[in-house]
């Protein structure tokens, strides 16, 4: 392959995220078909999962789709679903080469549309940038490998990693830049999780603002007993924006009614120890399309998820305060004696926002 081959995927995996937080149960897929060096059509996933992202390419393409190259982020669909199978679009419309760098883990693809390609004479070339798109697509192979959505963990920490004061005071540890960058992150997400705690303290919104109208992602809100205010932002939005309760058996019918009655839905999960099991809630999130979660706390849930080994990524924003001793933890009781216990992840990237840093983590594996 050419330098030539990896800047049009590069392309193609830049439009694949503009579809993030937004096609699932979907993956966000980027296709740019080029012939002879020129960028003839091009097209991503589309809110809801659909229209895929070849026939847009392919309707801007028009003619010019014969002969093309077509760089696609992932494997072209080879199965009837609601709509017709991606590869039959390239191969029907003269498509040449398809060059893509993983291949779909969805039993009912799985090699299936490189496959079909090959069979109709086009050449089918794999692994350019393959890193960069199994992280882009890590929560839709994560849901058909494990069950379960990728799960993103924010912090917003003081310098001595505390969350808020000893009286819960918590707007703003960091400043407007970073705050952006949050929205930024939930824009990216399908749905966005805190604790019941954190519904209580702050009354959150959980919604994206600042850009532009969207689909919203789903606010999901953990609570055992569901002892969740009724006035709340969340409560008060249910019927326009989608808000998920996930709760234990114990929790009283009056409440299960009261939220459903307010236009949210649901998840019962199972507990364990007394709270709510991460492990079967997370699996129950991916039985329902969700493939990437954007996790805000608080500091009981995020030691709950980072105990079970359910943090794909960390990301932390510290500002420039110190809180003491008295100020409450960024996450909670952990139980490690031992430092080889402890969850462990690598830098990835660190950023200046104005007055704050901006740390991403991933997971040692």
């Amino acid at each position: 392959m050419t330098p030539d081959d990896r800047h049009f995927m590069s392309l193609a995996l830049a439009l694949g995220r503009r579809g993030m937080g937004q096609t699932w149960p979907n993956p966000a897929v980027g296709c740019v078909l080029v012939r002879d060096g020129v960028i003839v059509g091009r097209g991503w996933t589309q809110p809801g999962g659909r229209p895929h992202a070849e026939p847009q390419a392919l309707q801007m393409a028009g003619e010019a789709a014969k002969g093309a190259t077509a760089y696609v982020t992932l494997e072209p669909c080879s199965h009837f679903g609601k709509t017709p199978p991606c590869a039959d679009a390239l191969i029907a419309a003269g498509v040449a080469r398809v060059v893509s760098p993983i291949q779909d883990n969805d039993p009912r693809v799985s090699g299936g549309g490189f496959a079909r390609l090959r069979e109709a004479g086009i050449t089918v070339e794999t692994g350019l940038c393959a890193d960069q798109a199994l992280h882009d697509h890590a929560g839709f192979l994560m849901r058909e490998a494990q069950g379960r959505p990728w799960l993103t963990l924010k912090l917003a920490l003081s310098l001595d990693g505390r969350i808020a004061t000893a009286t819960g005071q918590s707007q703003w540890i960091t400043g407007p830049a970073a705050r952006r960058k949050v929205h930024a992150l939930r824009a990216a997400h399908d749905a966005v999780m805190v604790g019941a705690g954190t519904v209580r303290a702050d009354d959150p919104a959980l919604t994206v603002r600042g850009f532009g109208t969207r689909r919203q992602p789903v606010r999901v809100a953990v609570s055992r007993l569901i002892d969740l205010p009724l006035m709340s932002q969340l409560a008060r939005t249910a019927k326009e924006v989608p808000v998920w309760v996930c709760h234990g058996a114990g929790a009283s019918g009056d409440l299960v009614k009261a939220w459903a009655g307010l236009g949210a839905e649901l998840v019962d999960c199972p507990l364990s120890a007394g709270r709510i099991d991460p492990v079967p809630m997370m699996q129950n999130l991916g039985q329902k399309g969700l493939t990437r979660v954007f996790c805000e706390g608080g500091g009981q849930l995020a030691a709950s998820l980072l105990i079970n080994d359910l943090v794909d990524e960390l990301h932390v924003f510290s500002g420039g305060v110190m809180l003491g001793a008295e100020g409450l933890p960024g996450v909670g009781a952990l139980g490690i004696e031992r430092l080889i216990d402890a969850p462990s992840f690598k830098l990835v990237d660190v950023c200046v926002e104005e007055n704050d840093t901006h740390q991403v983590w991933r997971r040692v594996t």
